[in-house]
């Protein structure tokens, strides 16, 4: 039962990480620049995210501008998109394995079967928070060494915005969901090492009686 229970929590983790994933692919806010100017009237706040560039006045209007070139990209951010999508798919393929591996489902069969299903759901989940945690690392680095960097003017330079930290959290629940169903799987499959299945013997009076009656038949 406390297995159970401790893969039922790893299922919710994996499920806020899953959806902090998509959530932080999409948002526009990975790096924010807040220009005040001379006039709180005047403020703007101006957001960058994977896919579009964001800009909201203090008026309440709000407008995005999509990033259709890709090549035109930076690096960092190419490799941020392409990473970010692998995550959202690899943990949409744990929740779909673990749901079937699950002790307190009734799908997925034997156990030995539910328990390679929990194992491959938490390799999924390892590499979903893996691919999760390098670009969310990168593009950190990045706005931090550019805003550090001297020769950038001051209203240039950016800092993280929600999006990073969001995918920084949902990596994370991944990472611990992967590791509590692959842990779980590999101390039943210890157990059964350890404590293998006994096998029955005859007893060794009874065959040597049956040889002793054996020879006897043949003198």
């Amino acid at each position: 039962m406390a297995s159970a229970s401790l893969q039922f929590f790893a299922f919710i983790l994996a499920l806020f990480g899953g959806f902090g994933d998509i959530a932080a692919t999409l948002l526009p806010n990975w790096k924010v620049n807040a220009d005040v100017g001379s006039n709180i009237i005047t403020a703007i706040t101006q957001m960058q995210g994977l896919w579009m560039d964001c800009t909201w006045y203090s008026t309440g209007m709000f407008s995005c501008t999509l990033k259709y070139s890709i090549l035109s990209l930076p690096v960092y951010i190419q490799a941020a998109r392409t990473t970010m999508v692998l995550s959202c798919i690899l943990s949409a393929f744990g929740i779909c394995i673990t749901t079937v591996g699950m002790k307190c489902t009734r799908l997925g069969g034997d156990t030995d079967s539910k328990n390679n299903a929990c194992f491959a759901g938490g390799i999924c989940f390892i590499l979903a928070g893996i691919f999760g945690l390098v670009p969310t690392c990168w593009y950190t680095r990045e706005i931090i060494s550019n805003f550090l960097d001297q020769t950038i003017p001051e209203s240039s330079k950016h800092e993280p915005g929600g999006a990073v930290y969001t995918g920084f959290i949902s990596a994370g629940f991944l990472l611990i969901a992967g590791v509590i169903f692959c842990s779980s799987c590999f101390k039943r499959q210890q157990g059964a090492w350890i404590y293998p299945p006994k096998q029955h013997h005859f007893p060794t009076t009874e065959q040597e009686s049956n040889a002793g009656y054996s020879l006897k038949d043949y003198v």
